[in-house]
């Protein structure tokens, strides 16, 4: 059936249909259920037509008798030969894709910053100025991204910060421990302290939280512990500061999850933003204890004898470590608004097996049979915890 209506513009609404006048009044027939009145708060609903539309599939009869007021109807304008269709959600192949592409970059960036933060803490040891310098340059970043309207700013109030600072003072924690660390020990060793995560995550839950787990997680912890206590005890240029870095760092980082999962219930800040506003509250918790630990005096002094040691390049080194870690950081928490907490536990387990293997490659770390055997087993532990937790 195709109901023409003339090319000017008419108001259509809810209590109106648009017929040719007919000189006699006739009773109008439908096999069709009448339609609910539709409320409207005291506004009527006005639709402007310019072109004839036609009907070309009305869908719902089989079920009038379950759901009487729902009928679907397409239609299609006169000089089309197609109906008009609703936009359709992503195939599942374009979401498997997009997941591939964060999970891809996010591995790369990581590997990334850590070959230049590596470089940069070999040069200049003075970890507490490096994590500073890389939460500034973030911070930095963002704002410029903000001012600029490359992103568009996060609407905040104080309970937003508020709930957000004890997940900073926890971020702030684990990222100057793994700094340290790393500055004494070789960057695989560190990855490899640092699958012991789930390890921190199911005893503090446990213990603190009162939360229990199915026997399969905790059978999974005896890998992760063993195999990290036999890659500590192998490990040839083994350091307690090192040591004792990868751990705090593993442990602030558990609370940081907790206050992160507690106190952003219903908020409306999104995975980038979030962690912009993350970074600079980290950055102002972290700029005094830095100045008061280490203090400009060192800072200059080792910063002139990494550029007679190096030369200008270290300058690269110190940028590129401080943009790839906000950038790796970034697409990660991204990418946890895209998936599964359990498909993002999966893919920092395969991050971390990227970051060991790249390391000792490009750093000619030496690792014993039995070394290497240590690292498998602590990170084949994380992918059974991973898989026991869903």
């Amino acid at each position: 059936m195709i109901s023409s209506v003339k090319q000017s513009t008419v108001p259509l609404t809810g209590s109106n249909i648009f017929r040719p006048k007919l000189t006699a009044p006739v009773r109008q027939f439908s096999v069709l259920p009448p339609l609910p009145a539709l409320k409207t708060r005291g506004k009527s609903s006005v639709t402007a037509i310019t072109k004839p539309l036609c009907v070309s599939l009305i869908e719902g009869f089989g079920e009038l008798s379950k759901k009487p007021s729902l009928i679907a109807c397409k239609a299609y304008e006169a000089d089309r030969s197609q109906p008009i269709e609703e936009e359709k959600p992503p195939s599942e192949a374009a979401k498997k894709l997009k997941i591939g592409i964060y999970f891809a970059t996010w591995w790369a960036l990581n590997v990334v910053f850590n070959i230049y933060n590596k470089k940069v803490l070999n040069a200049f040891p003075f970890p507490w100025l490096t994590s500073t310098l890389s939460l500034a340059c973030g911070s930095l970043m963002m704002l410029i991204s903000w001012a600029t309207r490359l992103a568009e700013a996060p609407q905040t109030d104080f309970e937003f910060w508020k709930t957000l600072l004890p997940v900073a003072v926890a971020h702030t924690i684990g990222h100057v421990a793994a700094t340290v660390s790393m500055s004494k020990v070789a960057v695989s060793f560190t990855h490899i302290i640092k699958s012991g995560e789930p390890a921190f995550s199911v005893l503090v839950s446990r213990f603190l939280l009162g939360e229990t787990f199915p026997v399969s997680v905790y059978l999974s912890l005896i890998p992760i512990i063993g195999g990290c206590g036999l890659a500590a005890l192998t490990e040839l240029n083994f350091n307690m500061t090192g040591f004792m870095g990868a751990m705090i760092s593993n442990l602030a980082f558990v609370f940081r999850n907790i206050f992160s999962k507690r106190g952003m219930k219903g908020k409306s800040v999104g995975g980038m933003n979030y962690y912009a506003c993350l970074s600079m509250l980290s950055l102002l918790l972290l700029t005094p204890f830095a100045i008061a630990v280490e203090g400009p005096q060192m800072w200059a002094v080792g910063w002139q004898t990494a550029l007679s040691q190096i030369g200008p390049q270290f300058i690269w080194w110190v940028a590129a470590q401080s943009v790839f870690y906000h950038l790796y950081n970034q697409v990660s928490y991204m990418s946890l608004d895209q998936i599964s907490p359990l498909t993002f536990s999966i893919g920092n387990t395969m991050k971390r097996i990227s970051v060991i293997v790249s390391s000792i490659i490009i750093f000619r770390t030496p690792v014993q049979p039995i070394n290497a055997l240590g690292a498998a087993i602590a990170i084949l532990g994380t992918f059974l915890y991973s898989q026991a937790k869903q």
